[in-house]
């Protein structure tokens, strides 16, 4: 198969979308000619917009809005040879099916897939101990493209940089004599949270005259941790909840030195920029880092050594704040001195 047009459908969210982006590079590397699509939900646009291998992002939030002919003729203008399923959504299986692009490759798990795609793969992501990125590979194997990647090697495939001009607002806010640590320790319930105690007690083992430390979050998560973080020490930190849109805070991102966070977006930004990374993250399949770690040349993570199940169903997980602030703190120290 010599593709020249395809599509990558993934329509979740910023982390996974991140961890698309070596299957994008991969491709381009194989097929320098080729005419790379994302399909994506509108508001990680932001994210496709800095990776240099993508050359058009599909909205998703706009083809929702059009009747299915519509839809279908929308994609037809696309003229795409090919669409792979990376996040399987059943209303994109049969718009694609019906937009006639001829190799549309999915994955047997989904029975939809079955009449809609017409090159099938078998493996399982909830059950496997390969990381995400890693997986997304295995979608590949219709283009020839049929080998195991390794973490490390999938790195060189982001082609993800910052395209954001750096505004006089970002540059005031660096300080050039400290290491800058952006803190998000919210998820938007995308992932088990460390929890603002924790943070809190982070904030407090770190020299002021080391870090300049940054508070980050959406602004309806600045309300949940407004009394125990972000009043308590607003003389240690800036906050910077609600204050930037994705591309801004990409941009900010790219300024700072580095990121701490549970399994988010952040995170995972925060790595394919090469920058510090430091997840935190529970023992439990399939959440743990060996499925969702963030993949950086500054990037790992803090996990409690323990197999655990316990606190699967609960919103209180006992994994997470096994690891203490001390953990995390030399885990950093690692990081900095790479």
């Amino acid at each position: 198969m010599n593709p020249k047009r395809i599509i990558i459908s993934r329509t979740d969210s910023i982390g996974d979308v991140i961890l698309t982006l070596p299957l994008a590079g991969i491709l381009k590397h194989h097929f320098p000619d080729l005419h790379l699509m994302f399909l994506g939900s509108a508001y990680t646009k932001a994210v496709i917009d800095c990776c240099k291998h993508i050359d058009e992002f599909i909205d998703w939030t706009y083809i929702k809005t059009l009747k299915e002919d519509e839809a279908v003729s929308f994609l037809k203008t696309k003229k795409a040879d090919s669409i792979i399923h990376v996040f399987p959504l059943k209303e994109i299986a049969i718009l694609a099916k019906k937009a006639g692009i001829p190799s549309r490759i999915g994955t047997t798990n989904r029975i939809y897939h079955w009449y809609t795609c017409n090159k099938l793969l078998r493996f399982s992501r909830k059950n496997s101990d390969l990381h995400e990125a890693q997986l997304n590979t295995k979608l590949l194997k219709p283009f020839g493209i049929n080998r195991p990647y390794e973490t490390e090697e999938l790195i060189s495939f982001y082609g993800f940089e910052s395209r954001i001009p750096i505004t006089d607002t970002i540059s005031s806010l660096i300080d050039k004599e400290k290491f800058n640590l952006i803190l998000h320790p919210k998820s938007k319930g995308s992932a088990r949270e460390w929890g603002p105690d924790n943070f809190a007690a982070l904030i407090e083992t770190l020299p002021k005259d080391k870090f300049r430390i940054f508070v980050s979050g959406t602004a309806s998560e600045a309300q949940l941790m407004q009394t125990e973080l972000l009043d308590k020490y607003k003389d240690s930190i800036t906050d910077i909840t609600g204050k930037f849109s994705l591309s801004e805070f990409i941009s900010f991102i790219s300024q700072s030195d580095g990121l701490i966070a549970a399994s988010t977006g952040p995170l995972h930004i925060a790595a394919a920029l090469g920058k510090i990374a430091l997840g935190i993250y529970p023992p439990i399949k399939p959440m743990h880092p060996g499925r969702w770690k963030p993949l950086g040349e500054k990037a790992s993570f803090a996990v409690a050594e323990k197999q655990c199940s316990a606190c699967r169903k609960s919103n209180e997980c006992k994994c997470m704040k096994d690891i203490t602030p001390d953990i995390v703190n030399y885990k950093l120290e690692q990081l900095m001195n790479l």
